[in-house]
This record gives structure tokens, C-alpha cells and sequence, in this order.
């Protein structure tokens, strides 16, 4: 029961946070907000990102929640919450701007019932299990958290062609069964541990968070004269306020006797490292699923002869070798790790997965897709590998009395990574961009007999323009050039202008470069948390679990743990 519940809830939770990344060229046109114009850019990082913000910055907080009034229960209430937000987003009846804000707020309270379930799943489960078993029951579990964000994508595509309301009212009947369940038949398994609620380290650590994610949003968008905000005086206050809020609270919860975040479990080697290489791998799988979509939906399905109303189907499709090789993967090496342990299954699982990195670098934008799918079926086997063992092995790591917060912390650096992910490949790709755009955008439309004045203001556009025409496959040349510009030109050159083909080849020059610096920062950080997941050591299961086999008057030894 426990299983297959807080399977489905965490399956949806994660469908929701990548649905809309594919889906996003139907629901700017379903409330008619156009995508070209710079002072709409902030509602499209926000349906994006508003979801995964609100579950970062709460799912420690509601984890230690669980661990003091039931797990089940803030379950049973993150489930509540969660289908009355989808339900509600379904029935957006506004148009334009307001349309926009009405789905970001209904994304952010959809976050807020996700961040429940994502909190007290895992501890839910690791109450239920005994150790033996512990992995490949949270290996299925995260095999359908990490693997709905891939499902979300396909999903989001499918639905998106048909109509864009049904990205959130598919999932609506789905989510009312699981409330429904888990309110008749979930019960607490673990006794609760009453304590005051850390009013303090909450607020800092939700100022902290919530600062510096805005900080990263606004870094990608243009500031000052030039392409990214980075250097910005809005942008740096953010994240300079974001970084102190965070001081503050980490000196905070280090002195208080009941605090949010327990920073005690760092001391547990297992958990500090895989909590580590959880948030590595978790960027570089973040950039991979936004650098993918990017790449077919701006470049090569239009490439191809696909109509941009299509892309987001096709897009998702494409995507399934990825999504087909964690499935299979995840379930056998979580079994796997029940008997060896997680430390090289989780290690090799990283270090294939930079290899995948680094084989993307030999692609051409226009490539070859068979050498596409066999690279995104090793991506998908390896990330299958590394995530099923190491969120087992992180759960099997902590007191049975801290397991929400626990659970909650090791989420938190999940979600938190994929917010980053996106502000870093974000970066990497407008640098990219920035060489060289202006100088071939202004070259190629003077070619086609595009009057000066025209072609100098296109080729001035900031590149996170350009960079979300692609990301949205759209084709901007229509809307940027007007029909003014267009009536001056022959019929041939008007043709080659509003070819599908043409914005993609236009572009795919500046793309790659960004793409090889994205693809080689993906297969270093890659490499970094392979490194961070073979320090976590040999197997180790906490002492209230291992006690009976270990020797009389024998101390434990936190730091390298048990041989399990």
C-alpha cells in the first residue's frame, strides 16, 4: 500500500514540474500572450520555475512537519492540495498577462501540495520496509519521481497538440484516487517526535531560498546594455541578500535545540555525500532535459519538415529512448544495491552519464538520430543506475526519527539543482549565443533583401530573445519583420524568410557553440558527483537498524558507518 501510493503521488508531483517546459507553445497560444515580447519573458521563467521554487524552498520544513505531527497525515494534506491546485489551473478564464499570472499562481500552490508528498514519501517508505528490502522499494519510488520528469515531457507534448487545458486536467482524476486512498489506507508506522516548530529557521531559510532563486531568474534576462543580468546591481543584491539570509540561517539552526535542518546528519557520511552527488547529478540531469527540448523543438524537428504546432508532440516522442532506459535501469540496480550497496552502481551511474555528455559533443545540430537515441539510452541506463541505489542508500543513512527532515533535505537539493540547472545551461547557451548571433542574423536577413534599418534592429535583439523563440518552437521572422518589411520584399525572398528551415539554420551556428559549452560543463559536473558518490564509502545502514550484528560495547562509527 505504501508503495504503490506515495508512487503514484510522487509520479504526478513530477510529471506536473517538467509538463509544462514541452507544453509551453500551447499555452502561450491557448491565453494568447506573446512569447517575442522582452516584458513577457518573466512569466515564462515563472511557469517554468515558480513549481520547483515553492517545493525547494518548503520540503525540509514540511519533511520535520511530518516527523512531528505523522508522516501520513502532511501526506494526506500535500495529496489534498495538489488535486485541488490542478484542478483549478484547468479553468484558467483569462487571457493575455492576467491568464498568464493565474497559472503561476496555480502553479505555485500546486508546488506547495507537491512539496507534502515529495517530503514524507520517502520516510513513509523507509518506515514500511525493512533494510533487505529498503532498496528496491525506494528504488522503484525514485525510478517514478526521476522518471516522471522524463514522462512529463512525452505527456506534456501529447496533451499540448490535442489542447493545452488537458496538461492539467488529465492528471486531476489520477491525483482525486490517490487522495482518496491514501486518506483510507495509509496509517503511521513510526512514532511521532513532538517538538516546537523552528519559526525562525523556516523564515530565514525561505527568504534565503526564495532570494537567491529569484536572483538566478533574473540573471538569464538582459540588464544594463547587455545580454544576461549577471552583473546587474538588482540581480547581485538578490543573490548577495539570498547568501546572508542563508548565513543566518545555517549559524541559527547550528545553536537551536530543535532545528528544521538538521545539520547533525552531515556528520553520517553516507548521507552527506549522496545528499551531495543527489544535487550534482540533479543539475546535470535538469540541463540535459532543457538543452534536449531547446535542440528539437528550435532546431532539428523544423530542420526536418515538422510544423512548430507539432514540435512539442514530436519532441517528447524523440525523447522516449531516455526515458526507456531509466525505467529499465532503476527498479534492478535499486534491487541490485540491496544486496552490494549503492556506492558502485551510483558511481558508474555517473560516470557513463558524463560519457553520454561528452558523446553529445560530437553531434551535429542537424544529427544523425540514431546516434541520437543510442546516446539517449545510455543517458537513460546510467541516470537509472545512479538514482535508485543513491536515494536508498541516503534513506537507509538516517535515525528513524529524522527521516522526514531527512528525506525532505535530500528532495531540497534536488529541486533546488534543477532550478540552478536551468539559470546555468540558461547562461552557458546566451554565451554562446552572444559571440557570434548578432553578426549572423544581420548578415543572412541583409542577403535575402531585408532593408538595413530592419536587419540591424533584429540583429540587435538580446539573445534569451532568440534563445525563447527556440525554446518555444516558434518561428519568429514573421512577427519580427512585420508585414511593412515583408511588403517591400520579391516573393522568392519572402519565401526563403518564412521557410521552416530558415530561423533553425540561421541560428544553428551560434546554438552549437553554446552547446558545446553547455555538454562540456553537463559531463564535468557529471564526473564531480561520481566522485562525491564513491566517497560515501561501503554500505551503510544506521545503527538502530544494524545494532543486533554489531559486537557488544562496540561504538559505531559515524563517519564511515556500517558494512551492512
Amino acid at each position: 500500500m505504501a508503495l504503490s501510493n506515495t508512487t503514484i503521488a510522487v509520479l504526478l508531483a513530477t510529471i506536473d514540474s517538467s509538463i509544462m517546459l514541452i507544453a509551453l507553445p500551447a499555452i502561450f497560444r491557448g491565453i494568447r500572450l506573446n512569447p517575442l515580447d522582452p516584458a513577457n519573458s518573466f512569466y515564462l521563467l515563472w511557469m517554468i520555475l515558480g513549481f520547483l521554487i515553492v517545493s525547494s524552498v518548503l520540503v525540509v520544513g514540511l519533511g520535520r512537519l511530518g516527523d512531528i505531527y505523522g508522516r501520513v497525515r502532511m501526506y494526506n494534506l500535500g495529496f489534498l492540495i495538489f488535486t485541488m491546485a490542478s484542478l483549478v489551473l484547468t479553468v484558467d478564464p483569462f487571457v493575455g498577462q492576467a491568464g498568464a499570472i493565474w497559472l503561476i499562481v496555480g502553479r505555485l500552490v500546486q508546488g506547495f501540495g507537491a512539496a507534502f508528498l515529495m517530503a514524507n514519501s520517502s520516510a513513509i517508505l523507509t518506515d514500511a520496509f525493512p533494510p533487505e528490502e529498503r532498496g528496491l522499494a525506494l528504488g522503484i519510488n525514485n525510478v517514478a519521481a526521476i522518471s516522471g520528469s522524463f514522462i512529463g515531457l512525452v505527456l506534456g507534448g501529447i496533451l499540448a497538440s490535442v489542447d493545452w487545458r488537458l496538461v492539467f486536467l488529465v492528471p486531476v482524476p489520477f491525483a482525486l484516487f490517490g487522495t482518496v486512498w491514501s486518506y483510507l489506507k495509509l496509517r503511521e508506522l513510526a512514532p511521532r517526535q513532538p517538538a516546537p516548530i523552528d519559526w525562525v529557521g523556516n523564515l530565514s531559510f525561505a527568504v534565503g531560498l526564495v532570494l537567491l532563486m529569484l536572483g538566478i531568474t533574473a540573471g538569464i534576462e538582459p540588464a544594463d546594455g547587455h545580454a544576461m543580468g549577471w552583473t546587474s546591481l538588482p540581480v547581485l543584491t538578490l543573490i548577495g541578500s539570498g547568501l546572508i539570509a542563508l548565513a543566518i540561517f545555517f549559524a541559527y539552526e547550528a545553536r537551536t535545540a530543535h532545528p528544521m535542518f538538521r545539520l547533525s546528519l552531515f556528520r553520517i557520511r553516507a548521507f552527506a555525500y549522496g545528499s551531495l552527488s543527489t544535487f550534482l547529478a540533479s543539475i546535470g540531469r535538469g540541463g540535459l532535459m532543457f538543452m534536449l527540448v531547446i535542440w528539437l523543438q528550435g532546431l532539428w524537428l523544423p530542420l526536418h519538415g515538422y510544423r512548430y504546432a507539432s514540435t512539442p508532440l514530436w519532441a517528447g516522442i524523440l525523447i522516449l529512448p531516455l526515458t526507456g532506459g531509466f525505467l529499465l535501469s532503476g527498479p534492478l540496480a535499486g534491487r541490485l544495491s540491496d544486496r552490494h550497496g549503492a556506492r558502485y552502481y551510483a558511481t558508474g551511474g555517473m560516470l557513463v552519464t558524463a560519457l553520454a555528455f561528452v558523446g553529445f559533443l560530437f553531434l551535429s545540430v542537424d544529427f544523425d538520430y540514431t546516434a541520437f537515441a543510442l546516446l539517449l539510452l545510455l543517458s537513460g541506463l546510467a541516470m537509472g543506475a545512479f538514482a535508485a541505489p543513491n536515494r536508498a542508500a541516503v534513506m537507509n543513512s538516517l535515525p528513524a526519527t529524522d527521516r522526514g527532515a531527512g528525506g525532505g533535505m535530500n528532495a531540497t537539493f534536488q529541486n533546488a539543482a534543477q532550478v540552478l540547472s536551468i539559470g546555468i545551461f540558461f547562461s552557458l547557451i546566451i554565451t554562446g549565443l552572444s559571440g557570434t548571433l548578432r553578426g549572423t542574423l544581420t548578415r543572412r536577413l541583409l542577403r535575402h533583401g531585408v532593408p538595413t534599418a530592419a536587419a540591424l534592429r533584429i540583429g540587435h535583439l538580446p539573445p534569451v530573445s532568440v534563445l525563447f523563440a527556440a525554446f518555444l518552437g516558434i518561428n519568429p521572422i514573421r512577427s519580427l519583420l512585420g508585414p511593412q518589411v515583408l511588403g517591400t520584399l520579391t516573393a522568392p525572398e519572402r519565401r526563403s524568410l518564412l521557410a521552416r528551415s530558415f530561423f533553425p539554420r540561421l541560428i544553428s551556428r551560434p546554438f552549437h557553440d553554446g552547446l558545446v559549452d553547455a555538454f562540456l560543463f553537463g559531463a564535468v559536473i557529471c564526473l564531480v558527483a561520481a566522485a562525491a558518490s564513491w566517497f560515501r564509502g561501503e554500505r551503510y545502514v544506521h545503527q538502530e537498524e544494524t545494532e543486533q550484528l554489531d559486537p557488544p560495547n562496540e561504538a559505531p562509527d559515524i563517519d564511515r558507518g556500517f558494512p551492512g
